[in-house]
């Protein structure tokens, strides 16, 4: 794991600087990344507190993925770029197959989410003005999405032709295939 609690600036090509950052959840609200750079200037239209309603979202998320005992939680998307207002946050966590399979994961986090918002089921998506891909529940109430990760591979390859897993695809920008950095949620000390 790269960076503990610090973030640095956007690189030229305004992605978070290809790493693995730690940071709480306190962390990740200061950052550059809600905050915005030091050159403010450069980004008249920065939404910190649109960024700032995603992390509170996202909190929530967090919270109950924590006490079904999920401890590997990661987020970037166009979060994690110079976009100064992120449709999302994307990420995802780590988790065992089985749980997931059997509908244990799911159910446990329903028990705890007052929307019922936990379900990866594309048949559950529904359409969002402007938006060709419905979107989960989850992305409707809390305009977040988090993937289950078992070791599933992501259909990219490396530069090599290997099959990548599917965190692979969360470390490279969508707009141009460029590596950029993702942040894993650490607990608060």
């Amino acid at each position: 794991m790269g960076h503990a609690g610090l973030l640095p600036e956007f690189t030229s090509d305004g992605l978070l600087p290809p790493d693995d950052y730690e940071l709480t959840l306190e962390q990740l609200a200061s950052s550059v990344l809600v905050r915005g750079p030091r050159d403010i200037d450069r980004y008249p239209h920065w939404d910190a507190v649109w960024r700032g309603r995603l992390v509170e979202n996202l909190g929530i998320l967090v919270c109950q993925l924590r006490k079904v005992g999920v401890a590997a939680i990661y987020v970037d998307g166009s979060f994690a770029e110079d976009k100064d207002r992120p449709n999302d946050i994307d990420g995802y966590f780590e988790c065992e197959l089985a749980r997931l399979a059997s509908g244990e994961l799911e159910r446990e986090l329903n028990l705890l989410d007052p929307h019922k918002v936990w379900t990866w089921d594309p048949a559950a998506g529904r359409a969002f003005r402007g938006y060709p891909k419905k979107q989960l529940p989850m992305w409707h109430v809390c305009r977040v999405e988090l993937y289950p990760h078992y070791g599933q591979l992501c259909g990219i390859r490396d530069a090599h032709g290997h099959d990548l897993e599917f965190p692979a695809a969360f470390r490279r920008s969508r707009r141009d295939g460029k590596p950029r950095g993702i942040v894993k949620i650490g607990e608060a000390p």
